[in-house]
């Protein structure tokens, strides 16, 4: 799954939302990629604070992105403008080998494939892992993009399940 934020004390909320996760009955968070600063993506705003994490879990994608949705609103996000500001996003982005597709949630997320902002770190943690559209592993999508405007930083995230 990916993190992001760009208001607020970004890598705080990430931290939290890291906990948060590790706190969930049925979630146990098995790693999670340094932070990456990131060129933002839509309208003008400040850069993101980006990672991923990779989690284990025995709830549905739908579930778990229940679960996502509510962690993010107890952070205050509000969804106001497409790729627009906000204090956190929380994207599933991959469902073991699973394709998804419903009215509220497509996994593998419909657009990680192009964004380096995801991919870089992704590839931290799971650079072998198979995208099952593609075929092709993290590692190889993440050179496949333009990754100017990716920071990586020297910034961990402790997790605590």
């Amino acid at each position: 799954m990916a993190l992001g934020s760009n208001l607020g004390d970004s890598l705080a909320i990430l931290q939290g939302a890291i906990a948060a996760l590790a706190a969930t009955a049925d979630i146990t968070v098995q790693a999670c990629s340094s932070a990456y600063k990131t060129a933002p993506v839509g309208p003008p705003q400040p850069d993101y604070w980006n990672a991923c994490a990779l989690i284990t879990t025995q709830l549905s994608p739908e579930a778990l992105l229940a679960v996502l949705l509510k962690i993010e609103a107890g952070f205050g996000r509000i969804r106001q403008e497409r790729w627009g500001p906000r204090l956190l996003d929380l994207d599933l982005l991959l469902f073991g080998q699973q394709i998804w597709h419903s009215s509220t949630l497509q996994v593998p997320h419909p657009r990680m494939n192009e964004r380096a902002f995801v991919l870089a770190p992704l590839a931290e943690i799971a650079a072998d892992w198979i995208e099952p559209i593609s075929g092709q592993t993290v590692a190889e999508l993440l050179q496949q993009v333009d990754r100017s405007g990716v920071q990586p930083t020297a910034w961990q995230f402790e997790i605590d399940n």
